[in-house]
């Protein structure tokens, strides 16, 4: 996987995050395939990718995330909300909270409803199950011998545990895999790690890939456009180290760069909605009416709590003896705070009349913020994050210049419906449901946030529309689907122009029930094997 840069490839992949990893080692197994991966963040070196907790040193660092941040958000008291993505190889599956999750069986089934055939459950579940290393063995759900490791947490924390028996106490079911027969109900994450260590999609694919001399992987490479020769894509013009420099591609061009990079450099191509690229000075080499619209994103707010007895991390995290056992703990034993991941324990949960299946995901975390999760407070707390699956609110990405380099716009339009705001205070409410029960008495000693004071519905809201945010998975800005107005179609060729396809979480015709980082991997296990079964086709064909 040499540093090198080749002035022609094959397959030219840009952005080495989740899918495209997965999308550029695939197609380097193809040996008489020449593979280009451009990536425009660094090389994933800083330690703090590899470990689980890292999360908390990457996510906003200065140059290992893009440290994006939306337009004022209408509903969220004009507040701007920041969107950490991944900016080295991995994307955000190197910096996020590492949970497994695919989403339901009834997402898959509705992208199939919507057009895009070949997408329902069973038609990815060969690709999921193909990328896993499931450590619980193989069965028709899992699979066992994949790059991506799926393992069961190294420590079971007792407020983690007592969460799940409050959920019983409800009357929800345990549920020890979430990825099984049914999402519903309380149990423990996997997660994407191995021995104690982060399993991004860099670790997964590009790390066995380092010996084929057919896959280049370039990174500090910031994509400025596909280059065109008519309606098709004859390559990709970059940015390096001050130069600006192009690839050509023999074959195909597939963006891999998420749901804002994506989009974005669709239309800083030309490629989009013709007033838009007009109104800031781009000339249209495709009107595409739909690229950069449908963006969805999952919203949280998190109820904290003050906690008593073991379990909370918040003062081990602080204080240094605290960090130094932790720092043993992990040395020894890959065990401890270390390997906690971004959410412990989980419910699915139904809060809305008439949902059939889970519409709130919560996460459970051993600690507690007042902001983030980088700041955490100075006594012993736990949160409870409440977060919508399905939301109906769409936003936009656009441009805010033609210049490369400046940052998209997001409108992420969080609340727009009222939907999405019973739904969240729905899931607040239920949060108190579950901190009230019996398995928490001796446990929480007060509720820090929202407070006890906020009781009615309408302060709720409130209290969520000034401290709520994003949970990091924006999606949809590129549609799939089979009608002619969506950006893909189900080969996830971008309709109208040859030899461009997109492969990542921007494909989404709606944001799956859960994490994203799983079926933007399976995303790119399918796009590369129908990149493949296309030219295996071909060169029966000639």
């Amino acid at each position: 996987m040499a540093d090198q840069i080749p002035q022609e490839a094959d397959y030219i992949v840009v952005g080495a995050g989740s899918a495209g990893c997965a999308v550029a080692a695939r197609l380097s197994e193809e040996s008489g395939a020449r593979v280009v991966l451009l990536e425009a963040g660094s090389r994933d070196t800083n330690p703090w990718l590899h470990v689980p907790i890292g999360y908390a040193r990457t996510m906003y660092h200065p140059t290992l995330s893009w440290n994006l941040v939306t337009e004022p958000e209408p509903e969220l008291h004009n507040r701007r909300i920041p969107w950490p993505r991944g900016r080295t190889l991995g994307g955000s599956s190197a910096i996020n909270g590492l949970l497994y999750l695919r989403g339901q069986m009834a997402d898959y089934d509705h992208w199939r409803q919507l057009g895009c055939t070949g997408w329902a459950f069973d038609d990815v579940l060969p690709f999921f199950r193909q990328a896993e290393d499931q450590e619980r063995g193989e069965s028709r759900l899992h699979g066992k011998g994949g790059p991506l490791a799926v393992s069961d947490l190294r420590d079971r924390n007792p407020l983690a545990m007592a969460f799940i028996e409050a959920a019983a106490e409800l009357g929800f079911p345990r549920n020890d895999d979430f990825n099984g027969e049914t999402q519903e109900g309380a149990g423990l994450f996997q997660v994407t790690a191995r021995d104690g260590w982060r399993c991004s999609s860099a670790t997964a694919y590009l790390k066995p890939a380092r010996g084929r001399d057919n896959l280049s992987t370039v990174t500090d490479a910031h994509a400025e456009a596909v280059v065109l020769e008519g309606r098709r894509a004859a390559g990709v013009r970059f940015r390096r180290h001050g130069a600006v420099l192009t690839i050509r591609a023999k074959r195909e061009v597939i963006l891999c760069g998420g749901a804002i990079a994506s989009p974005h450099l669709l239309l800083l191509s030309g490629i989009g909605p013709a007033e838009h690229l007009h109104a800031v000075g781009l000339p249209v080499q495709h009107d595409l009416a739909q690229v950069g619209r449908n963006l969805q994103d999952h919203f949280q707010a998190r109820a904290a709590y003050r906690v008593k007895g073991p379990g909370s991390l918040n003062k081990r995290v602080t204080s240094l003896l605290g960090k130094l056992a932790m720092g043993a703990e992990f040395a020894l034993r890959r065990r401890g705070p270390l390997t906690v991941s971004a959410g412990t324990a989980g419910l699915f949960a139904r809060v809305l009349p008439g949902s059939e299946t889970p519409d709130v995901q919560y996460h459970f975390l051993p600690f507690s913020s007042s902001k983030t999760m980088m700041e955490l407070h100075d006594f012993p707390g736990m949160t409870i994050s409440a977060c919508q699956l399905r939301p109906e609110s769409r936003g936009t990405i656009t441009l805010a210049s033609p210049d490369p380099l400046a940052k998209a716009l997001i409108h992420a339009n969080y609340l727009a419906t009222e939907t999405d705001r019973r739904c969240m205070v729905g899931g607040i409410k239920l949060a108190r449901r579950l901190a009230a029960t019996e398995a928490f008495a001796g446990i929480i000693e007060s509720e820090v946030l929202p407070g006890q004071a906020l009781s009615g519905d309408a302060e709720i809201l409130d209290w969520i529309r000034a401290t709520g945010g994003t949970i990091y998975h924006p999606s949809g800005t590129c549609r799939m689907g089979g009608d002619p107005a969506s950006v893909v179609d189900p080969e996830l060729r971008v309709r109208g122009i040859g030899g461009l396809r997109v492969a990542d979480a921007s494909i989404m015709p709606t944001v799956v029930s859960g994490n994203t980082n799983a079926p933007c991997i399976m995303i790119g296990e399918k796009c590369a094997a129908m990149v493949l079964q296309a030219a295996r086709e071909e060169r029966l064909a000639a």
